[in-house]
């Protein structure tokens, strides 16, 4: 399995959408901005995840995009199936003829299972994985990042004057 740029930046535009959901439709020129993923790319992948059925669009002045269901209820599969993002390890798609002998003859090759296994535990963990998950834990670093910036502003504003020295 390889993860490519597609479900990337699928979750990540995801990500950002499901930030800023609250406040009405986002624009997907927005986004493109803020997570620096080309607009058209960006315009590509949210028709996919409109068609499954994970985002709305709204059309007009104001428009843009929101979640079609709540954080809750989108887990990190389902937007990785929506932009078509292949979840398998085995070299034959899971169809079990992967071991082609020189004599003509198929079947599953001895690392099969293993890898058919992997393809299980991998959905199976993606699947445990919401998108409200991932907002949150945005959302606490933002925080955790917007505290420490807060405190070296004032350490730095509170820096002790120097004394004159008394001869």
């Amino acid at each position: 399995m390889r993860l490519t740029t597609k479900g990337r930046f699928a979750v990540t535009a995801m990500i950002d959408l499901g930030l800023r959901n609250h406040s009405g439709p986002v624009t997907l020129a927005k986004i493109s901005e803020r997570q620096n993923i080309s607009l058209s790319y960006l315009e590509q992948l949210f028709g996919r995840l409109r068609r499954h059925e994970l985002v709305g669009s709204i059309r007009g002045p104001g428009g843009g995009y929101t979640l079609a269901r709540t954080a809750r209820n989108i887990t990190v599969a389902d937007i990785i199936l929506a932009v078509d993002e292949p979840l398998d390890t085995t070299s034959c798609g899971g169809m079990q003829n992967c071991n082609i002998g020189r004599n003509g003859s198929t079947g599953k090759c001895m690392t099969h299972d293993l890898w058919t296994a992997l393809n299980e535990r991998i959905v199976d963990f993606l699947d445990s994985v919401t998108l409200q998950d991932l907002v949150d834990k945005e959302r606490m670093r933002l925080l955790e990042e917007s505290t420490k910036a807060q405190k070296a502003e004032v350490k730095f504003m509170k820096k002790p004057k120097a004394s004159a020295m008394v001869v």
